[in-house]
């Protein structure tokens, strides 16, 4: 009997090790059942799951050019649909939330300025009435103004922190 990818067949456990099991298949191969393919639930100790001798059904995942067999318990067994936990539903155009940005509320995150988002001096939030959209060329000049603006300031954050070494010289 050959081990296919996708089936599934019964094994015995051989030996456990902290980051798996191996399981001998009916062929007299022995496949590594990782600890994270165990069970549904997180396994910290796997010797509270699986014991040396214990019978098993596990479907083959994969098969490796050098002999390797990779198995899983957990994917082996049948569950119906409806058992599977169902994800929360969210609004429709809702995305989810990061919640309260840092430096309380208005201030536009952890630089403390503002910007299109923020409630700071350049931003100023939602806007009440539509705009036409933007050509490439408004919006290349708004990138580069701003790209020359975050330069400026991290050159002078650097200069000021070299201390005189590698600062304007007289």
């Amino acid at each position: 009997m050959s081990i296919e990818v996708g089936s599934k067949v019964q094994g015995k456990v051989t030996g456990i090790t902290h980051f798996g099991a191996f399981v001998e298949l009916p062929n007299g191969k022995t496949g590594l059942v990782h600890i994270s393919e165990v069970a549904d639930s997180y396994v910290k100790d796997i010797n509270e799951v699986l014991t040396v001798g214990q019978e098993v059904t596990v479907k083959v995942l994969n098969v490796e050019n050098d002999g390797k067999i990779g198995l899983s318990i957990k994917k082996a067994v049948d569950r119906p649909v409806s058992e599977r936990p169902e994800r929360p539903e969210r609004p429709a155009g809702e995305r989810f939330s990061r919640g309260p940005r840092p430096g309380g509320p208005g201030q536009g995150g952890p630089r403390g300025g503002g910007g299109p988002r923020g409630g700071g001096p350049r931003g100023g939030g939602r806007r009440e009435q539509r705009r036409e959209p933007e050509t490439f060329d408004t919006l290349m000049s708004k990138f580069l103004k701003d790209s020359d603006e975050r330069l400026s300031t991290l050159k002078r954050q650097t200069d000021s922190k070299r201390g005189g070494r590698g600062a304007k010289r007289g």
